[in-house]
């Protein structure tokens, strides 16, 4: 199986021992490295009766991209744990190592090696490495005074969801939309490296958990506040024919994947966008104090993902 599964995979100059040895080997780079680590768990991450086995394949990887994205970093090398669960055949497999391959190659990852091991539940693992640029994008750099800036839109994949689930109901080109959205998200790596050529380097995260809880992740570790203009969150057409005025999802849905950074005064939104190479949305500032309030006085109720928390 591992034979069949690493057959096609491609591999740079930069990967000197690929699959097949107790390790992979790969040159030195002159930059520091970046690493990162995500799991997939069937039941919790995905439901195989909702996409297909090429999509799975592809979001997997997506997922560990858009951490490398969020520091404005570029993406290297990966190698990848299989959990694989009985009733699974091998062309299901061949499938979804079809869209990682495909999603590897349009990022310039290669794919070094893994382990395939056997689960009451199929669960996909990639850890990435990543060139981290002169200057990262962390999360610890916000100050008081930055502005807040998001990416694309948000909502959409906590929309698209909740339709796979049945709890809500879209036709048309909405629902192509918002469906694409969670089953295909993209990693936004090239606006993070551009992002990362502004100066000073802004605090930066990529949103999978949902808007307010990442932006929350920002505030700790730069003890800092922050108030949000609830008017300036971007959503999608599909969206607002769905949901209205409502931003529940907005705020707190997650697995948008889109990038949330906070830079100093003076940027505009058509600046960032052109430099970033998509739309760029300013929805709030960072302020003294702790925590997040609404513009306005109200304080969010919203939670966003939970690993852990069952009913997410």
């Amino acid at each position: 199986m591992i034979a069949r599964l690493v057959a096609k995979l491609p591999l740079s100059p930069r990967t000197i021992l690929g699959p097949g040895d107790d390790c992979a080997i790969l040159a030195p780079s002159p930059a520091p490295t970046l690493v990162t680590i995500d799991s997939m768990v069937e039941g919790i991450h995905f439901n195989l009766n909702w996409g297909t086995p090429e999509q799975l394949g592809a979001r997997s990887l997506t997922v560990n991209l858009s951490d490398i994205a969020a520091m404005g970093g570029k993406p290297a090398a990966c190698v990848i744990n299989l959990a694989i669960r009985p009733g699974l055949t091998m062309p299901f497999f061949d499938r979804l190592y079809s869209g990682l391959r495909r999603t590897a190659r349009e990022s310039s990852v290669d794919v070094v090696g893994g382990n395939v091991t056997a689960a009451s539940q199929l669960a996909i693992t990639i850890a990435l490495l990543g060139d981290s640029p002169a200057r990262p994008l962390r999360r610890d750099a916000a100050r008081v005074g930055d502005e807040i800036f998001v990416t694309g839109t948000v909502g959409d994949a906590a929309a698209g969801w909740r339709i796979l689930a049945g709890k809500l109901r879209a036709r048309g080109p909405a629902r192509r939309h918002l469906l694409s959205r969670y089953l295909v998200p993209r990693a936004r790596i090239d606006a993070g490296r551009r992002l990362a050529t502004l100066r000073p380097a802004p605090a930066a995260i990529d949103i999978s958990d949902g808007l307010l809880q990442d932006l929350g992740h920002i505030l700790e570790r730069s003890r800092v506040g922050a108030e949000i203009d609830p008017e300036s969150i971007p959503t999608s057409k599909a969206y607002n024919e769905l949901m209205g005025s409502d931003l529940s999802l907005a705020l707190g849905g997650g697995e948008d994947y889109e990038l949330l950074f906070c830079a100093r005064p003076g940027h505009s939104e058509r600046r960032l966008s052109r430099l970033l190479g998509i739309p760029v949305r300013r929805i709030g500032r960072i302020v003294r104090g702790r925590g997040i309030r609404l513009k306005g006085g109200a304080m969010p109720g919203i939670a966003g993902w939970d690993q852990l928390r069952s009913g997410n």
